[in-house]
């Protein structure tokens, strides 16, 4: 059995290494009790060294705030724009797609091809008003109640439309990707929109820089395994890319 320094020295390495760790698969290597584990976690949190989560401990606060969107638009601005380039070389002439919402939605607004012919679907206000000046792109605006926070709709009236709706690919953006809690985001009423537009497409690419990963919300959209691909940028971990792949999603990863 290991002691107490070993254990937390183990703790802390792996948390270096993947960014996260859980309670059974720690008490499994190192054949010590959950409890335990989960008082090696509580001392370390005390410390300032990780922070618990439900099942574990993360390197990072796992919990994300909800903020402003022009707030968040200043955030991994150069990250955003790469990854929403890799995204519009993804759209091919005469697509119909859906774009939710936030900043790196509205940055993959700015990338798409103005000769595509598209029909895009969007809740996201600044999405349709960026598109608007492209004459070759059909926009169908959602309605609904309006969520400041992030320039959008959401609610029963955009849901209703999209059940009328398929298309072949969903860009989304999220608020947190964490390995056992899957896809979330700040708002309750904005993951059952989202998980709406998954029904509705045949693929959902996941657009998230780096920081995302680890990250928690308040409403959860779906478990990692609904979605196809992820867009991120080369701040992930290798371990993460491992874990990701193992589960069968397609990685695009951008450069800096």
């Amino acid at each position: 059995m290991k002691s107490i320094t070993q254990r937390h020295q183990l703790i802390l390495k792996k948390l270096e290494q993947t960014g996260h760790v859980n309670v059974q698969e720690l008490s499994t290597q190192m054949k010590v009790s959950d409890v335990t584990i989960r008082k090696d976690l509580k001392l370390l949190e005390d410390k300032k060294l990780l922070f618990r989560t439900h099942g574990g401990g993360s390197k990072v606060n796992p919990y994300a705030n909800d903020r402003p969107v022009a707030e968040k638009e200043q955030l991994h601005a150069e990250e955003k724009r790469l990854i929403a380039q890799a995204a519009a070389d993804m759209i091919g002439h005469n697509d119909s797609i859906i774009i939710a919402s936030g900043t790196t939605m509205l940055a993959l607004a700015r990338s798409i091809h103005a000769e595509k012919h598209l029909t895009v679907i969007t809740s996201a206000l600044n999405v349709a008003l960026e598109l608007s000046h492209h004459q070759h792109v059909e926009v169908l605006q959602l309605g609904g109640q309006l969520r400041q926070n992030s320039s959008s709709v959401m609610g029963p009236y955009a849901e209703q439309i999209l059940a009328d709706v398929s298309c072949s690919m969903l860009f989304m953006g999220v608020d947190g990707i964490d390995m056992e809690m899957g896809l979330t985001t700040t708002s309750l009423m904005e993951a059952r929109l989202n998980q709406r537009m998954m029904t509705a497409a045949q693929v959902t690419v996941v657009m998230a820089d780096s920081s995302k990963f680890g990250k928690r919300g308040l409403g959860k959209i779906c478990a990692l395994d609904q979605i196809q691909h992820i867009i991120t940028d080369s701040g992930i971990s290798p371990a993460l890319v491992e874990m990701l792949e193992d589960k069968g999603i397609n990685l695009t990863i951008v450069q800096q």
